[in-house]
């Protein structure tokens, strides 16, 4: 009896934004161009055509360093609600074709398509014509029989086509030859494998995922702990993981950025509680509450911590995401660093909205409030209003 693989897709627009600035503004074709932030104070490039790649600029390369490489380098102020748009549009041609779509980012997506009756390459191929004449976007596919190795084809597929202009690559791996495939690239593509990872592979003569794969359970075991097996299944192409509804939100965040280092915590507290303002918004409008919530704080040094906690209820409200969100913080910063950025965000769902007593205590007094509040911001816009606990003494 034939071993039944499954047929894996993992989609990626090329060069998303830049793409769909080209849409707008003809004129951008083939230059070097790149949507991001400003020269002045500490803008970050979000997108860069081919063309500007071809010059050394990448995505969140500072905007400074990127002129600096290409002087002649093009910015476009970026369309957010734009960019929105067009990914919904791609995503519900997707969807069209299977119900297993797993959307991972504004512009990537898998597709489990084992139940259709076409070969792989010619779905994809379909798709990508689809794409393009229905949205004019450029989409990159790769082909395998799990998400590890498509999405790790899909990467490689691009960097083969290079050039100036959109890659709209397919790239194929057959099943059965996983490993074959992924054995000369280097461990740096493989998932799992971070710089710091990369670091102690090579430290060790490890510089391929071939290499990584032949290394032995006792030695990985040593090295990484436990996380040794799971870099070594993804070193021989083993991913068993299904690909999710394509609906299922799995969590909601939000980060803000400082014009300047920042040392003054009241300051940062104010920004946790306007971002825990915002995902409490964004949660009852969703009719979502979070059982987790989770606070990211990246330093002046770009020195990266997350620390989350998790409720024994699920819930929706604004000053309860803040008051966790502050204690984390409070607890876990490091007070010799300046702060560069924090963020905040809640997971882990249940679905439906907060049910309301006929008992006035503070929570539900709240809540009632909240209600009340959201149907203005949703009337009106987020910055119509603030609440009494934006307003309060020592808050601005």
């Amino acid at each position: 009896m034939t071993e039944k693989y499954r047929k894996i897709l993992h989609m990626d627009l090329d060069a998303f934004f830049c793409a769909v600035e080209e849409l707008k503004n003809p004129n951008l074709k083939d230059k070097p161009f790149a949507v991001g932030g400003s020269p002045t104070g500490r803008g970050v490039i979000a997108s860069c055509s081919y063309a500007a790649r071809k010059r050394g600029v990448h995505s969140a390369m500072p905007t400074v360093q990127a002129l600096r490489l290409c002087p002649n380098l093009i910015l476009v102020s970026s369309r957010h609600r734009e960019y929105s748009q067009k990914s919904k549009s791609v995503m519900q041609i997707l969807a069209d074709i299977t119900p297993l779509m797993e959307q991972i980012s504004v512009d990537e997506a898998f597709l489990d398509v084992s139940d259709l009756p076409e070969e792989s390459v010619e779905i994809a191929r379909n798709l990508q014509k689809r794409i393009d004449l229905e949205t004019g976007l450029p989409a990159s596919f790769g082909v395998a029989s799990n998400m590890l190795v498509a999405k790790i084809a899909n990467d490689f597929g691009k960097k083969l086509k290079g050039g100036d202009s959109y890659p709209r690559a397919i790239q194929v791996v057959n099943p059965g030859q996983e490993a074959d495939f992924l054995k000369p690239l280097p461990v740096e593509m493989l998932w799992g494998v971070g710089p710091k990872t990369a670091s102690r592979l090579k430290v060790n003569g490890v510089k391929t995922i071939g290499e990584l794969a032949r290394l032995s359970d006792e030695f990985l075991k040593i090295h990484f702990g436990n996380n040794g097996q799971f870099l070594k299944n993804n070193a021989l192409g083993i991913d068993t993981r299904p690909v999710e509804n394509y609906d299922e939100m799995k969590s909601i965040s939000q980060e803000m950025t400082f014009d300047q280092d920042i040392s003054d915590v009241d300051i940062v507290i104010r920004e946790i509680r306007k971002i825990s303002e915002k995902l409490g918004f964004r949660l009852r409008k969703n009719k979502l509450m979070a059982y987790t919530i989770k606070v990211k704080i990246r330093y002046s040094n770009f020195k990266t911590l997350s620390r989350q906690t998790t409720l024994q209820k699920a819930i929706d409200q604004d000053s309860i995401i803040f008051d966790h969100a502050q204690q984390l913080f409070l607890n876990h910063w490091d007070q010799n660093f300046s702060i560069r950025l924090i963020g905040v965000g809640v997971s882990q769902f249940l679905e439906g909205e907060k049910q309301l007593s006929l008992w006035d205590t503070q929570e539900e007094k709240e809540s009632k409030l909240l209600k009340i509040v959201d149907s203005i911001k949703s009337k009106y816009g987020n910055d119509v209003i603030n609440k009494g606990s934006s307003l309060k003494k020592g808050n601005g």
